[in-house]
């Protein structure tokens, strides 16, 4: 497969450099190749894992961890006992008299995922179940730059749907299986990330998976991967026009590979049906979504609007780089995977279409940068918003002005109620889910939208494609994102991303006076909030011609070009955040001016609106 033949020669390339260079850039591979066998009357499943780890790192390591996240849906985990300490928790897992969904499962409904059995190069390893995570002491050391071998015998049991993965939703799908298999958890320049399954997000380590998947035969899968026996599975896999040959017996074995990814999903149900969409220079696209009648028209329609989102992203982001990409009925709202996103399907169009351009855009910022979201869960959530809100706007023709006002009044409403903590906490650390979300998709979104107000719509769009393209397949952290603006800007931008993601300072600027003084106006201008920004400020005189003047902020050491070229623009003195006042003149008298504004983009987000405008007296 010339994709697969791609990606190993760049991964060859990319770790034979890493060995020569201790010193730069690095990041440990795994290659997985697991067969399970699924019991879909019993829900309980077995399988045997050997994975292959590299320990790119200049470090030896002694000792590893998996994440075992199934064991997240048990009656006092810690998923559980959080939904029931915080005090807004999702609603999906909550019964109606508002007890933990997870805290009533009966042991029949409860999930688990337990390794029975591992080996370390033949050997038997020391290893011990803490929650979702599992602790193992090496029988060996692996050194830098070397291989080892694991091997394992596990068993789960998928629970009820609860919380992104789990058996028979609320449509009525079977098999929604994410997160379903001893994962490996990720070490980088930063050490382990080992953290527990709280319900939010996550990270994994890139490799190639290998996974042959028996279950009954009446079942329809999709998922990550390219199937590798599809003339033996059938299902609407098979070549046009071919016909497949009955197998014996009440199972198949689904073969699939998936190259350099960092996750791997699968959902399967009976009902299924299977459509596929082969993109003009682009992937195969897979839809699967129950037979029902009422949600079948939506489901068609999804496919051309699918194929235009795909459209839009590789030509604002970069080239998606796999061969197939599914969407799935399936999970319990939306969310992404390697190659496929799993959704609910019964939604008005809108919705339906709204879903899947977001889950898609994370193939993008959550699939192949692969930020760890556990940390910096702005960058994927809220990158994702931003692309996906200017995808939406154009496949589906909603002619927005600003697509992005909906972040910028969740933003506002957080920062109201006084419950807004940094950027920089831990996904699972804030103190309430409003603050989560807010924070993650909202205000990550304004990360992005208010940066094209600072250096420039063209520059920020040029800065997304420098980004992607500089930083695919290596785990890019916030200072990365900034680097790309800077180099192509120009600007210092330090500043930027301190205030806006490692404080909760705000953005307040006013107009404090507008003062005739002869044939001249002065006009004074106040810093209110702690956070500095450039101003663009639009004058409108008497006879309805305009003007716009620029201050930049001093230590951009730089300026945006003119974002109205229509309008005549002045570029003022820069202003230098530690003053709290600015002042400059208008070679024009004061009866002679209509109105005065702040930031008529409303792309900065400044937390007081009423004080950004000066209107002329009646």
């Amino acid at each position: 497969m010339r994709l697969l033949v791609t990606i190993l020669l760049v991964q060859g390339f990319v770790f034979s450099a890493l060995a020569q260079n201790q010193t730069s850039y690095w990041q440990q591979h795994v290659d997985y190749a697991m067969e399970v066998d699924m019991d879909v009357e019993t829900y309980q499943y077995t399988g045997t894992q050997k994975l292959v780890y590299t320990n790119n790192s200049p470090e030896e390591l002694n000792r590893v961890y998996y994440h075992l996240y199934f064991n997240a849906f048990q009656p006092g985990s810690e998923m559980d006992v959080r939904l029931q300490s915080i005090t807004d928790p999702d609603s999906r897992m909550m019964t109606e008299n508002k007890k933990s969904r997870i805290s009533v499962l009966s042991e029949t409904e409860m999930g688990y995922l337990h390794p029975e059995t591992l080996t370390q190069d033949g050997q038997n390893v020391s290893f011990s179940e803490e929650g979702t995570v599992l602790v193992v002491d090496l029988a060996k050391p692996i050194a830098p730059g070397a291989k080892t071998t694991f091997n394992m015998h596990f068993k789960g049991q998928v629970p009820l749907q609860i919380r992104r993965s789990g058996r028979n939703n609320t449509e009525g799908v079977a098999l929604s299986m994410a997160q379903w298999y001893p994962k490996l958890a990720e070490y980088d320049f930063e050490g382990w990330h080992a953290d527990p399954y709280i319900a939010r997000e996550f990270q994994g380590v890139w490799g190639d998976f290998d996974v042959k998947l028996t279950i009954d035969k009446n079942y329809t899968v999709g998922g990550t991967g390219y199937l590798q026996n599809p003339q033996e599975i059938g299902h609407g896999y098979e070549a046009a026009g071919t016909k497949v040959k009955k197998e014996k017996g009440k199972t198949l074995t689904w073969h699939f590979k998936a190259p350099m990814v960092h996750d791997f999903m699968w959902a399967a149900d009976s009902e299924y049906l299977h459509d596929t969409l082969q993109m003009e220079n682009g992937p195969t696209l897979h839809f699967l979504y129950k037979d029902n009648p009422n949600i079948l028209e939506n489901w068609k329609n999804l496919q051309p609007k699918t194929a235009a989102a795909m459209a839009f992203f590789n030509k604002a982001v970069g080239k998606y780089p796999y061969e197939q990409y599914s969407v799935i009925q399936g999970g319990d709202g939306g969310m992404e995977y390697g190659m496929s996103t799993l959704i609910t399907g019964e939604r008005k169009f809108s919705s339906l279409v709204g879903v899947m351009a977001h889950e898609l855009a994370h193939s993008w910022f959550q699939f192949v940068l692969a930020t760890n979201e556990a940390k910096h869960e702005w960058m994927d959530e809220g990158f994702t918003s931003f692309i996906s809100s200017l995808a939406m706007n154009e496949v589906m023709n909603q002619g927005k002005d600003n697509p992005f006002e909906g972040s910028y009044r969740g933003y506002f409403n957080l920062v109201a109620s006084g419950k807004e903590q940094p950027q920089s906490t831990h996904a699972d650390r804030y103190d309430v889910n409003f603050a989560y979300g807010v924070a993650a998709y909202s205000k990550g979104a304004i990360f992005l939208s208010q940066l094209g107000y600072v250096i420039g719509q063209d520059k920020l769009m040029a800065t997304l494609k420098k980004y992607y393209a500089d930083f695919k397949f290596k785990h890019p952290v916030p200072n990365d994102i900034k680097r790309s603006a800077e180099k192509v800007s120009e600007m210092e931008l330090d500043w930027y991303l301190m205030d806006w993601t490692q404080t909760t300072n705000t953005i307040d600027y006013g107009i404090k006076e507008v003062a005739g003084e002869g044939s001249e106006t002065k006009i004074t201008l106040e810093r209110i909030g702690l956070m500095p920004m450039p101003i663009d400020i639009l004058v409108v005189y008497a006879d309805d011609t305009r003007e716009t003047f620029y201050t930049p902020l001093q230590m951009m050491r730089g300026e945006k070009d003119n974002p109205y070229p229509a309008i005549p623009r002045t570029v003022l003195e820069d202003w230098p955040w530690t003053n709290p006042n600015f002042e400059f003149i208008l070679n024009k008298p004061i009866s002679r001016i209509k109105a005065i504004v702040i930031d008529p983009s409303l792309l900065m987000a400044d937390v007081n609106a009423e004080n950004n405008v000066w209107q002329a007296q009646e």
